[in-house]
């Protein structure tokens, strides 16, 4: 049951949000970024995470810092802008990029997200995964003008997720290592159109909803849990199944939707080597979604003295009917364009 003050701290954390993609000047974006951070602090702070306490603070420092950034970049290119050159103006944005992308955890500003996601719960890290990658998401394409400086983060971004998820047994880091994975591939699809960004949001935030509240439920953190847990039901594993496979972006599933449209993009503005190296990488992390899937098909643990949580399925069905018909989805849809 959520408190009052959570309720309070969670419409606060929505209103900054819009308050900075909606801001009219640099510095009241900064603002909005600042009320974010203060109203998110404390959703943290709950006795039902692992380590409360130093994941909010590692938060804490990591995007007090990249605050500081972004107000030094901010005060500095309203002030002295008319008396420097316009290289100075490119290295101001180039910094204020990089402190943006500190605040959502692209690759190389990682180094803080997988251990922050490690010590929160499950519906802190679905606010961490999807809702706090927003802001400075749009405040990036409001300024997107250094196009060789955002493909060396994609290329790193998909690079660094790829190599460093394979040997992970913590869901919690798998699924952290694949958002970092798919910043790379919202990076690129906001390159060229910025539509293509919303709808590549919309559908990694619902594919996410669905595996993050199967977690929830289950109340399973770490691969050797899933496998018990999805032993005990033969519907809940096959939805699992197909969350993964719609997550990696196989063909069939509704995840290979925005990754079609944005390799679509990439290939008409002559990005061939980007959109190449992206998915080399994402086979990557496809491939420990596939070893996740098979593992959960071959293995069967029905004998266990911990009490498993069980969760409804008509509940499972609802929330994954869009990622289930999928196909019909992207087929129907592609016509109609």
């Amino acid at each position: 049951m959520w408190k009052l003050y959570k309720i309070l701290f969670f419409n606060i954390l929505i209103m900054s949000t819009l308050i900075s993609i909606s801001a009219y000047s640099w510095f009241s974006m900064w603002i909005g970024l600042e009320i974010n951070l203060l109203s998110i602090i404390p959703l943290l702070k709950s006795n039902k995470n692992i380590f409360p306490a130093e994941a909010s603070l590692k938060y804490f420092i990591t995007q007090t810092l990249a605050s500081i950034i972004i107000l030094f970049s901010i005060i500095e290119s309203m002030y002295i802008s008319e008396y420097i050159s316009s290289n100075h103006n490119y290295w101001l944005m180039m910094m204020m990029n990089s402190a943006l992308l500190t605040k959502m955890g692209a690759a190389p500003f990682h180094s803080w997200f997988p251990e922050v996601v490690e010590g929160l719960n499950w519906m802190n890290n679905f606010i961490l995964l999807t809702w706090q990658k927003l802001a400075p998401m749009v405040l990036i394409m409001y300024n997107l003008n250094m196009y060789f400086f955002l493909s060396i983060i994609i290329i790193l971004s998909s690079v660094i997720s790829g190599i460093m998820g394979i040997n992970q047994i913590s869901l919690r880091k798998i699924l952290a290592y694949s958002s970092i994975n798919h910043i790379a591939w919202m990076l690129a699809s906001m390159m060229n159109l910025k539509m293509n960004w919303f709808i590549y949001f919309v559908i990694y935030s619902l594919i996410n909803l669905n595996i993050i509240f199967m977690f929830y439920s289950l109340n399973i953190f770490f691969i050797s849990q899933l496998l018990i847990s999805l032993s005990q039901n033969k519907l809940i594993k096959m939805i699992f199944i197909l969350n993964f496979f719609s997550l990696g972006g196989l063909p069939p599933f509704l995840g290979f939707l925005p990754k079609w449209i944005t390799i679509q993009n990439l290939s008409f503005n002559n990005f061939y080597m980007l959109s190449f190296i992206l998915i080399i990488f994402t086979l990557i992390t496809l491939f420990f979604y596939i070893r996740l899937s098979i593992t959960t098909l071959t293995f069967s643990m029905q004998e266990t003295i911990i009490k498993t949580n069980k969760i409804n399925n008509y509940t499972m069905i609802f929330l994954n009917m869009f990622n289930i018909l999928g196909i019909f989805i992207c087929t129907n849809l592609f016509n109609i364009l």
